[in-house]
């Protein structure tokens, strides 16, 4: 049984930082893109940032230039970076990850809290 398991969440200032980790766990044969997924209250999921297997990214137009996709392969865990926070980025953060298992599969995360307030 394969587990996405989020951690870095939590209250910080207009203009801070926050950097969110994400490992995954399990029979794990490779995984293919990771990524990271945001949800505000009343709106629709959104891709925040992605990275393949090679590390090739791509990003949100609202966080480029503030925000830093990365990952340890060796560790099967994806980062993200977070600086100069708005309180618009405030959202449930979901990690997902296209791992190859027993077949190819999407699996997500439980989702960790970022938010951004005076």
């Amino acid at each position: 049984q394969v587990q996405l398991v989020e951690s870095g969440g939590g209250l910080v200032q207009p203009g801070g930082s926050l950097r969110l980790s994400c490992a995954a766990s399990g029979s794990i044969f490779s995984i293919y893109a990771m990524g990271w997924y945001r949800q505000a209250p009343g709106k629709a999921r959104e891709l925040v940032a992605a990275i393949t297997s090679v590390g090739s990214t791509n990003y949100a137009d609202s966080v480029k230039g503030r925000f830093t996709i990365s990952r340890d392969n060796a560790k099967n865990t994806v980062y993200l970076q977070m600086n100069s926070l708005k309180p618009e980025d405030t959202a449930v953060y979901y990690c997902s990850a296209l791992i190859v298992d027993e077949g190819e599969n999407d699996y997500w995360g439980q989702g960790t809290q970022v938010t951004v307030s005076s």
